[in-house]
Order: C-alpha cells, then structure tokens, then sequence
C-alpha cells in the first residue's frame, strides 16, 4: 500500500505494519546484534550513521566476554569442588591434607578476582559503545539527510503572508505589552522573556486548555518534578546524547528537564507492569530547559527559540502490536489542538537523517509564521519502541507469566512559545487580536486591543 496524505480522525498515519514488509528494530542489544547485524546497519545508514565499526566491535567484546565468563565459571567451580574436598577432608580429622590444597583455593580466589575484573570491564565497554549508537529506524521511514528531505503529508489553512496592516507577533507583544523580551534580557538572559498582563492570562488559558483536552483523552495529568537525577536522563535517552543542551547543577547532580516526558516516562524506569493496564496515558505541563547551544540570528527571534519555554507533553506506553495505532491517536489529539486553535498548519513524516536520537519514528506538526513567511515546528509525536524501555528497563507481564518490553511514545500538545506567536500573527486584524472561539473560555477575553 502506498502512503497518502491524512484523511482525517479514524484513518491509519502510518499503515497498519501488517501491510508493511519492513520491520521494526528494537533498541541494540546484544542478542540484536548478534542476530541482525547487518540489518540494523542498515537501518542506521538512514541517520547516515555508520555504525559498523562500532558494531563489530561490540561483538567483538561481547565475544571476549563470552569467553572471560567461560573461564570464571571453570575458576569457580574448581574453587568450590576444592572447598567441599577440604569440608570432608576437616571432617575426617584430616588437618594437615586440608591444609595442603587450602592454599590452592588462595590462587583460584586471585584468579577468579581477575577474571570478575575483566569482565566488568568488557562490560563497561559494550554498555558505553551500545549508548552511543542511535535507535534504527522503522523500515517505513526514508533516507533524508536533514529536514528538507522530510515528506510533507498533510497540510490545513492557508499559508498567506501578512497584510501591509499587519504586524510580525514581537512587534505586537511590544505594543500590547504581552511579552517583554528585555526585562528577561535583564533579569536572567536572551531567550528568557516575561510575560505579562494578557500575555500572562493567554499562556494560562492556553496550559488549561490543552490540560482539559488531554483529560478528555483519557490521560492521567501530573505535576512532575523540575529537575531529574542522570538515571532518569539516561532513561528517555538525553544522556549522554543531550548532555550539552541540558543546564546541569554539578553540585547536586541534577539537571533541568527539557520536556516533561523525561519524568513522566521515567515513572515507569525499574517497572513491570500489568499487561491489563496497558496503555498507560500520562500527561503534565512543565516549563522546559533548553540551552540552545549555538542558536542565533533571524532564527531565534521572538518566540522562535527560547532557553526556557512552556509545554504541555502527552506520553503512552503501549504493547508492541498496538504501538503505531497510539501512534496514530497521539497524531490525531495534536492535530484536534490545532484545529481548534484555527492555525494554518501541516504535518510531516520525518526523514532518518532528522529524526530524534531514540526515535523510531516521528511526526512533526508545524504552523506557519505569516510574519517570517515559514513554518514552525510545535509538537513532535514520536514511536521509541523498545528503545527507551531497555534503557528504563521497563517491561509488562503478560497473561502466560512472561514479561515483554514495552513500546514508549511521547509527543508535545503542545509547545506554547511559537503557538501564541502563530495566535497573534494569525488572528489579528486592524484593530487588534481575536482568540478563537475554544480557547477564549480559558483565557477569560475575546480579544486583545491595540492601544489607543
């Protein structure tokens, strides 16, 4: 079956994976790679990641280790036949014998030691390399190098450039006073801003607003912590791969989150859950942390890219066989967000090359900016498969007693900076800014007036 664009609510995204002849890969494992070497080469190729060397060399180690572990097995049993023989020959009053091949055990004691050291250390190296090598791609997904080989599969409203009336969203958060990018410039940094008065009440209205419909979704809402220990950032997967654009308190050894889906995820690290409650729907609204490392010029203007910004996640954990059906719903409760806010917007299937380090698959929603005459990424949904759960060893007991790794999915509903400044350029007319209909309630105004 040939992929089209969306249909609408109730249409497959994705096609059924029944109907696909390529198949998924889970995060590398050992077992994987021993099993599917060349497959999973292959898969990464569609990073443009060449992961041969580093492959081949993990097998290579597992295969010493392998080893190492035969010989530890033999030094300890020859140890414990020694010790049982010492055990009868002390019973039978025979000391001085016992004596004798005590001080054989000693060598098999240093021996043994050695070996346990080898192998940790073999260890050590396979989990190191393994946490270096991204997630493959679903076979569905292309081969592009960056977001312009991404494929455009959905679009709603018009894309038009503003009227000569009309006003790019920092000159209309100015003149409003919405949003003072100075003052945050002054009390923190770039990227920092303070919002205010109606500015304030539409980043509230817009956090109840997309919290109300993620309960309707039937997901669970929380209030997670602010900042995360390194097992919980190497959980989702931004450690190591994250480290430099995460704001790290060495002191503490904490880090900032820089989206809810790294505590709400993590929730479930260490975890076997029941295969009844599946899927489990988390949702919570964070602020998020960013350091942007590098971000300059037109691109940062504004809303565009902030270091700290608001953003209301929906994450799933779902049973393999119906991970790219949630997949689907995720797709379908973003793409309800942004027609309600009546935004012109569209949806893209990520090519390899611009995928998520952990990402099996991905969606991307963008709305257009008629200001700056472009689009603007505001949600990603993602499908990790078993990519996370290895690394949060989380998994679900089925009815049999067996346990299975579980699929993790995560997606924003949604990233609130470039929403209102789509709001703002997108609703205004000459006299000021019109909220839509469904969000209003939540923002408690209609509109918001140019001064006098």
């Amino acid at each position: 079956m040939t992929p089209g664009p969306f249909q609408g609510s109730g249409v497959s995204y994705f096609y059924q994976l029944a109907t696909q002849p390529q198949r998924t890969a889970p995060m590398l494992t050992i077992q994987s790679l021993r099993d599917e070497k060349e497959r999973i080469i292959t898969a990464l190729q569609k990073r443009h990641f060449d992961a041969r060397e580093a492959i081949e060399a993990i097998l290579e180690w597992d295969s010493d280790r392998r080893k190492t572990q035969a010989a530890l097995d033999e030094t300890l049993a020859q140890s414990n036949a020694l010790s049982r023989e010492i055990g009868g020959l002390m019973r039978e009053g025979k000391k001085d014998e016992a004596e004798v091949i005590k001080s054989k055990t000693a060598a098999f004691k240093v021996q043994s030691t050695e070996l346990k050291e080898q192998m940790q250390a073999l260890e050590d190296q396979i989990h190191n390399a393994l946490c270096h090598i991204p997630n493959a791609p679903h076979g569905f997904v292309t081969a592009g190098r960056n977001a312009e080989d991404n494929i455009e599969i959905f679009r709603s409203g018009n894309a038009a450039t503003l009227d000569h009336h009309k006003k790019p969203h920092w000159e209309i958060a100015e003149e409003c006073q919405l949003i003072d990018f100075e003052l945050g410039a002054k009390v923190t940094g770039a990227g920092f801003p303070f919002y205010r008065g109606k500015g304030a009440k539409l980043q509230r209205g817009l956090i109840r607003y997309f919290l109300e419909r993620a309960d309707e979704g039937g997901y669970e809402e929380f209030i997670p912590p602010h900042m995360i220990n390194a097992e919980s950032g190497f959980g989702t997967g931004q450690l190591p791969d994250k480290e430099g654009q995460m704001y790290h308190m060495p002191e503490d050894e904490l880090y900032m989150i820089p989206t809810a889906e790294v505590p709400l995820t993590n929730i479930y690290r260490d975890v076997i859950v029941k295969e009844a409650d599946l899927p489990i729907k988390l949702c919570g609204y964070t602020p998020c942390f960013r350091r942007e490392a590098g971000s300059y010029g037109k691109d940062v203007r504004g809303l565009n890219r902030l270091h700290q910004f608001d953003k209301v996640e929906v994450v799933q954990l779902s049973k393999p066989e119906a991970s790219y059906d949630t997949l689907d719903s995720m797709v379908d409760h973003v793409k309800g967000l942004l027609e309600a806010l009546e935004l012109p917007y569209r949806i893209l299937r990520l090519c390899g090359g611009d995928m998520g380090f952990t990402a099996a698959m991905t969606y991307d929603f963008e709305v257009w900016s008629a200001a700056q005459e472009r689009w603007l990424e505001v949600s990603s949904v993602s499908n990790f498969e078993t990519y996370q759960a290895h690394r949060l060893k989380c998994r679900y007991k089925s009815a049999d007693g067996k346990s299975h790794w579980v699929h993790t999915l995560n997606g924003s509903a949604l990233a609130l900076p470039r929403i209102v400044a789509a709001l703002l350029e997108n609703h205004q007319d000459e006299t000021g800014i019109q909220i839509p209909e469904a969000l209003a309630p939540y923002c408690g105004f209609e509109r918001i007036d140019y001064p006098t």
